[in-house]
């Protein structure tokens, strides 16, 4: 699990500091949703479940908060993001 932020905050640029820690959080949010399920698969208790199930969904609206924000600052990910979604249409067939 991410405890530390995994880069060296010295060498990253201004510019980029803020793109660098949204990516940090949108892992460590991706991080708890993984726990949580698997948490969730782990028990027999209803209740448990319930709740572990209940925190990763809110988990996953915290990673598209920050994707939203990471959008806005870094032109390169939308496009990248946009070549992605083009390319598995054209490996799937479709949407």
């Amino acid at each position: 699990m991410l405890s530390q932020i995994p880069y060296d905050q010295g060498k990253l640029s201004k510019q980029k500091i803020n793109q660098e820690i949204l990516r940090v959080a949108i892992i460590a949010e991706l991080d708890a949703i993984n726990l949580y399920e698997q948490l969730a698969a782990l028990t027999d208790d209803l209740n448990l479940k319930k709740v572990f199930l209940d925190v990763a969904k809110e988990e996953k609206t915290h990673v598209g908060e920050f994707q939203a924000l990471l959008l806005r600052l870094d032109q390169e990910q939308v496009e990248e993001m946009a070549h992605g979604q083009e390319e598995i249409e054209e490996l799937t067939g479709g949407k």
